[in-house]
């Protein structure tokens, strides 16, 4: 995943851009960067790693070393960016936020057919930014270039460029699956991944673009340059888990719709005897209030998270440290775990590399029974448009290894049995995860639930990682 904010006015914005992307941080942990254009100097940019100090901390000197009416930042889970490209078309800034699955292909057919090269990183990978960047110069302009991006590619590319002469132009990806807000002050316009990053740097939102909407802004004013096309599949997992709790997406808040998820889950369950319902810190949490509020099972924080030092259990380099800190930071109370019966809710089960040891804790420190709810469907296919889940394979999600542990290459076939939890074979693989984790009771989120939870028209929704329903 990863996030983005930009900014043009009549003053300078580089302090704009630096808090408004700082505010994306909840949606990468590898890199973060930002570029500005001003007439004296032309370009500036700096990236720099994120992965072991956060964004504000890492780009603490740029309020001092960049100015600039025009800038743009991203934060990422992917290869370094800004990437600034000098073309027949102009110089530019480029940022992207999305996955692009055939990545490859294309870099072999850009090759075959200009004769051009790419930058390699490691492991002579070529930056997809850059990548875009390139397809984009193609064309005879900007907007063309990035509708052939959009045609082209197959996964999903949210574009922001910082043009010569200090313009922005934003491109929404072609169905939408992220969010793209343009905001306005009294001195110019931003655009804004969250919209709330914005508005808590003083901007009005103006609208929100559509899916595959080009616009071209300045500090004058926002002229769209492609209109919106009508299909529109917005990433369920933005409300799911990725969503910050005070963001919005197509007028839906991210707290209101997990506390609704929470509410679903309790009225499925019915009384189940525990003694108190929690949330895995910390996009659980409202799931929990939710169900405590409609079953009126007390709500608990049984261990809370040590995070002053720590905000991040997988910052560390290994995968041993990366497990260290992950146990460090749950720190229990023991008064409201010893002898009781708890029920915790997680935003989602993907590969459940961390929920025995949190289940072994609590274990550990007196628990009687330990029930565990996940907030969605099994995940059973690895994201093909964003990056959520694209680094683990479809046979180490942990539902795909359990089916694959039941009946081989058979389970392939009964898929959509197995994340129903009424069937037999649905019953089947909650029933073997949880004896595996050693949960009292294991029970997921139902399709369904997940939709009326988030509320807006269900054809507007990705549902890929849970159906495997392409578009």
């Amino acid at each position: 995943m990863g996030g983005l904010f930009g900014a043009v006015s009549k003053r300078d914005v580089v302090s704009d851009v630096f808090f408004g992307t700082d505010y994306h941080s909840h949606l990468g942990t590898h890199r973060g960067g930002m570029a500005c254009w001003n007439e004296e100097d032309g370009f500036e940019r700096d990236i720099h790693n994120i992965e072991t100090s956060p964004f504000r901390t890492k780009f603490a000197n740029i309020l001092n070393e960049m100015r600039g009416k025009s800038c743009i930042g991203c934060i990422s889970d992917s290869e370094p960016q800004p990437v600034i490209v000098k073309s027949k078309i102009g110089t530019f800034a480029c940022i992207t936020v999305g996955y692009v699955y055939n990545a490859e292909e294309l870099i072999n057919k850009y090759l075959d057919e200009t004769r051009g090269h790419f930058d390699t990183l490691s492991g002579s990978k070529v930056n997809e930014t850059e990548l875009v960047a390139a397809m984009i110069c193609e064309k005879e302009d900007f907007v063309s270039g990035i509708k052939y991006v959009h045609d082209t590619i197959k996964g999903s590319c949210t574009i922001l460029l910082l043009v010569e002469g200090g313009a922005l132009i934003a491109a929404r990806d072609k169905y939408g699956r992220l969010p793209l807000n343009i905001g306005c002050d009294a001195d110019g316009h931003c655009v804004s991944l969250e919209s709330f990053a914005m508005m808590k740097l003083g901007y009005s939102m103006e609208r929100e673009l559509g899916p595959g909407e080009i616009c071209r802004i300045t500090s004058e004013g926002v002229e769209t340059f492609a209109k919106p096309g009508k299909k529109k599949k917005v990433c369920s997992f933005m409300w799911t888990y990725y969503g910050y709790p005070t963001a919005e997406y197509e007028g839906v808040n991210v707290e209101i719709s997990r506390n609704r998820g929470g509410e679903i889950m309790a009225q499925r369950d019915g009384n189940i005897g525990v003694d108190t319902v929690s949330g895995v810190p910390d996009s659980g949490l409202a799931y929990a209030i939710g169900y405590s509020n409609k079953s009126k099972i007390p709500y608990a924080r049984p261990f809370i998270k040590y995070t002053p030092t720590w905000p991040r259990s997988f910052m560390p380099a290994t995968k041993k440290d990366s497990d260290r800190i992950a146990r460090m930071k749950q720190v229990p109370v023991t008064d409201l775990i010893k002898g009781r019966k708890l029920l915790f809710i997680d935003d989602s089960i993907v590969r459940g590399t961390q929920l025995r040891e949190t289940v072994d804790f609590l274990y550990s420190n007196g628990a009687k029974e330990v029930h565990m709810r996940a907030a969605c469907p099994p995940v059973m296919f690895a994201c093909k448009y964003l990056q959520f889940t694209r680094s683990t394979p479809n046979n180490e999600l942990l539902a795909r290894k359990v089916i694959y542990e039941l009946e081989g290459e058979e389970g392939e076939k009964h898929l959509e049995e197995y994340a129903n939890p009424d069937t037999e074979r649905g019953k089947k693989l909650r029933t073997t995860i949880a004896e595996k984790f050693h949960f009292s009771s294991l029970e997921y989120q139902t399709l369904d639930g997940v939709k009326k939870s988030i509320g807006i028209n269900p054809c507007d929704l990705c549902t890929y990682c849970w159906d495997g329903k392409e578009d």
